[in-house]
């Protein structure tokens, strides 16, 4: 690896690399069985700038070592921020005096060894931004103009922050295994009021990306959530009753958020999930397919080997709306008799192929029925999957929208909508790790007035 430093960071790679090498050899010196370690390091910018005036400038630099060992069954992990050989020891040490206090418990241990992650694709991820804070501070500006600017009931603003952030991680445990990732990821954000006579809206707009070229512009960031919160004066409640629903692309994500929850080691093993023993089973409408691709370039959430050095792979997850595997790290899969998946840490890029076309053709498909745009409160039951959250957005009739809406909660329960899916639009989401367009559910029961 190479010892020149990467703009911005303190430490070189070999720096770190030989840093996570000596604490491995320190823990096998102190008793350790196994041992993982991870070290990290970031360095990040943020700017706001609220009604033209700077409100914050707010530079970060942080670093870490996380140690997890092992006596036998029992495991400790501590942590410091302090790179010098005796912090380091003392981490060690802290840590396996938490192990040797610890119940034994069989499913503990590294992830197995022949399945560490052997190659190592370029995926991009990797694009420092030289943003001189001038820089930033006009960006912000323009943007809070640009939303400002759309109407002249935009009576007030909370801001448009522009932050850019690059990190560098090594993983590496007893197995051998040596693990690098170099990353970055900057935003433009903007929220703003808009009013007209006593009523207020609020609402928001963002672009997250690996590369700031990649970014939306910063003028269209702010045209965008001034265009939001405009459309939403005027909002009402409607009747009460059962409609077709219609998930913007943001929320969607968030349907696809609860799949990954109830199919997640943790609530499987604890059998705390509405898709208990639903491997192989249709859990979703047959027009559904989700596949899983860490090796997008620049994506979100790409990665070639997991938060334990397993190998990540690409896989159909639901394929015809059939589920095909489980998300797992080494402990939950080992509690449920399995192999891990390569997700520890969490699921990759998972991508909802559509089935429709853009937005309008969404709306079409619609015909009449509610346009959620905005979701409040948490009431989702993992267990049940019973599904209840306050909801905003507009109403729609012949496939056109007529009004906003507020004050109203959708209900249902997941496994029902997950069936119930009767269309994906193009209209993809791409600022997270869910890349999915609005979705289509036939029917939910609304109640409004």
């Amino acid at each position: 690896m190479t010892q020149s430093l990467e703009p911005g960071f303190s430490y070189s790679q070999a720096a770190l690399r030989e840093l996570v090498e000596n604490v491995l050899a320190e823990a096998k010196r102190q008793g350790a069985s196994s041992c993982d370690v991870d070290v990290s390091e970031g360095v990040g910018q943020s700017v706001s700038v609220r009604l033209g005036e700077v409100e914050t400038i707010e530079y970060n630099r942080d670093k870490g070592v996380g140690v997890t060992l092992y006596v036998g069954q029992r495991k400790g992990h501590a942590s410091t921020s302090d790179f010098s050989p005796a912090a380091l020891a003392q981490t060690v040490g802290a840590a396996l005096a938490i192990a040797r206090y610890t119940a034994e418990d069989e499913a503990a241990g590294l992830a197995d060894a022949d399945q560490m992650a052997s190659v190592f694709p370029e995926l991009d991820l990797y694009h420092p931004w030289d943003l001189p804070v001038e820089t930033a501070i006009d960006l912000a500006r323009r943007c809070e103009d640009a939303a400002r600017s759309v109407d002249g009931r935009i009576s007030n603003s909370e801001g448009a922050t522009v932050s850019s952030h690059v990190g560098q991680s090594i993983y590496g445990n007893s197995h051998g295994f040596i693990g690098l990732n170099v990353s970055s990821r900057h935003s433009i954000s903007c929220a703003v009021i808009a009013q007209e006579g006593e009523a207020m809206q609020r609402d928001h707009w963002y672009s997250v990306a690996r590369a700031a070229a990649d970014l939306e512009a910063a003028e269209q960031v702010g045209r965008t959530a001034g265009e939001r919160g405009i459309a939403r004066l005027g909002a009402r409640r409607i009747k009460t009753g059962d409609y077709p629903v219609l998930y913007d692309p943001s929320l969607a994500a968030g349907l696809i958020g609860h799949l990954v929850s109830a199919v997640s080691g943790g609530s499987l093993y604890r059998k705390a999930s509405f898709l208990l023993d639903s491997l192989g089973q249709q859990v979703f409408s047959p027009i559904v397919q989700i596949s899983e691709d860490p090796f997008l370039a620049r994506g979100l959430a790409s990665s070639s080997y997991d938060a334990e050095g397993v190998a990540c792979r690409q896989r159909e997850l639901v394929s015809d709306g059939v589920l095909n595997g489980w998300f797992l790290g080494s402990y939950s899969a080992r509690k449920l008799g399995m192999k891990s998946t390569g997700n520890a840490g969490g699921n990759h890029n998972l991508i909802v192929a559509p089935t429709a076309g853009g937005f309008a053709d969404m709306l079409k498909r619609l015909d009449t029925g509610l346009y959620v745009t905005e979701l409040l409160g948490q009431g989702i039951n993992g267990i049940t999957g019973d599904y209840s959250r306050g909801a905003a957005g507009f109403w729609v009739e012949n496939g056109r929208i007529v009004h906003p809406v507020e004050e109203i909660t959708i209900a249902g329960n997941l496994k029902e909508m997950f069936r119930a899916i009767v269309a994906i639009g193009s209209d993809r989401e791409m600022r997270g790790s869910k890349r999915v367009g609005s979705i289509l559910v036939e029917n939910m029961m609304v109640a409004g007035e």
